[in-house]
């Protein structure tokens, strides 16, 4: 079998999408394949704040995490080149979509409503989440994202049943298709 082919990132990739969608497997992957770095949003915050992501918002609410957030995203797209995974509000705030779109590139990994229940329904670290009825707050906040989410400049069906080496290549084959963004390496 031939060598892999390789690829040079021109610019930060951040992924976008659904709590559950996996923004931060896909993005590990992805940074591993093109040897770049990854940073997650979230753990970003959280290392910042020295707390976590539910205890932000458990202190400090919501618009205050945006805040952080925000910061972060900026910070983080003022660096080398590298994948971004974020929260799955962050791409909600305009001047975040402006910031990735300036800076980087938006990846939406785009799964339908049942696959991303699957994926969360047994975790207890989704602050959004902790209502009466979850799966009726998802599907509510899936309502209202989406089409923010499809704003973004490149977007990945994610299938449910693809591995995540399977969802990765074809984000790396999506990024091919932009020489401004991946360019292969001879």
């Amino acid at each position: 079998m031939g060598e892999e082919l390789r690829y040079q990132l021109k610019s930060t990739v951040v992924l976008v999408g659904m709590m559950g969608s996996g923004k931060t497997a896909i993005g590990r992957a992805l940074a591993a394949k093109l040897d770049v770095p990854f940073v997650d949003s979230d753990s970003a915050i959280e290392e910042a704040a020295a707390l976590s992501i539910a205890e932000i918002f458990r202190r400090y609410g919501e618009a205050f995490f945006r805040e952080r957030e925000t910061a972060v995203l900026r910070r983080l797209l003022s660096g080398p080149a590298g994948i971004v995974s974020t929260g799955g509000g962050a791409f909600l705030a305009e001047e975040n979509r402006a910031a990735i779109a300036d800076m980087g590139v938006a990846v939406w990994l785009d799964a339908d409503l049942e696959t991303l229940w699957e994926r969360v329904r047994h975790k207890d670290t989704r602050p959004l989440l902790r209502t009466e009825n979850p799966k009726a707050t998802l599907r509510t906040i899936f309502k209202e994202r989406t089409p923010i989410y499809a704003k973004a400049g490149l977007r990945i069906p994610v299938v449910e049943t693809a591995s995540i080496e399977e969802t990765t290549l074809t984000v790396i084959d999506k990024l091919a298709t932009r020489p401004d963004l991946l360019e292969p390496l001879l």
